[in-house]
C-alpha cells in the first residue's frame, strides 16, 4: 500500500510504502475487542472498598434479649440494616487486570492499524515539529490537513513544541511510537503517523 507523505503545512513530500503484513490485514473485531477490554481492565484502580461486618467498630453484644420483646431477633448492631452498620456484599479492593498473550496483543495492534488503512483514515507526515509552542499555530496546521479528531504518533520522542501546543487541543492525542496502542487508535477518527513512526513500526514487527 502506497500513501502520499505530507508536511505539517499540507504540502506534498513524496510517498511511502506501507507493509501489507502490518497495514493490509482484514480486521477482526473479536481480536480488537479482546485487546480493548484487556487495556481498560488494567486501567481500573480496584481501590473501591466498603466496610464489612468485620470492619465496623461497634459492640458485638446482643442488642436485646432473644424473646419477649415482640420485635425481630437481632444479634450485633453491626448488621447492614442498622444505621452505622456494615455494607452487605459491598465492593472489595482487588485487581481487575486480566491476561492476554503477547502474540494476541501484537496481532491486535496490526489489526487496528489495518482497520484504519482499510477505512482510508491514515495520514503520513514527514515530521511533527513546530517552530514554537503555540496552540493557535497547531490548530491552523490541523485545519489545513482536515484533522478534527486524530491520534498523532511521532518518532521515539515527541517534539517539545508540538507536545506543548497540543495539550489544549480537544480530540487530539499525541504519543511517541513506543506508546502506540489499540484503544487510542480506535477511539480517534484519523491516525497520523510520521515517517519515523512508520519505520519504527515496521522494524518492530519485522
Amino acid at each position: 500500500m502506497e500513501l502520499a507523505v505530507k508536511t505539517l503545512d499540507g504540502a506534498e513530500a513524496g510517498s511511502v510504502t506501507l507493509s501489507d503484513e502490518i497495514f493490509g490485514l482484514e480486521p477482526r473485531q473479536d481480536i480488537l475487542h479482546r485487546c480493548v477490554v484487556w487495556q481498560l481492565s488494567r486501567r481500573q484502580a480496584g481501590t473501591h472498598q466498603t466496610l464489612s461486618r468485620s470492619d465496623v467498630n461497634r459492640t458485638k453484644r446482643k442488642m436485646y434479649k432473644q424473646k419477649g420483646t415482640g420485635g425481630a431477633r437481632h444479634g450485633a448492631a453491626s448488621a447492614p440494616q442498622f444505621r452505622g452498620g456494615a455494607k452487605a456484599f459491598g465492593p472489595v479492593a482487588r485487581s481487575h487486570a486480566s491476561d492476554l498473550p503477547k502474540k494476541v496483543r501484537a496481532l491486535a495492534l496490526k489489526h487496528a492499524l489495518s482497520s484504519k488503512a482499510k477505512d482510508q483514515q491514515i495520514i503520513v507526515l514527514d515530521d511533527a515539529v513546530l517552530s514554537e509552542p503555540k496552540t493557535k499555530l497547531l490548530k491552523e496546521r490541523l485545519a489545513g490537513l482536515g484533522l478534527a479528531n486524530a491520534l498523532v504518533v511521532s518518532g521515539a520522542e515527541v517534539d517539545a513544541n508540538f507536545g506543548l501546543a497540543s495539550r489544549n487541543v480537544t480530540h487530539l492525542d499525541v504519543l511517541p511510537v513506543q506508546g502506540i496502542n489499540v484503544y487510542d487508535i480506535l477511539r480517534r477518527q484519523t491516525l497520523v503517523l510520521t515517517k519515523a513512526a512508520v519505520d519504527a513500526l515496521e522494524a518492530r514487527f519485522k
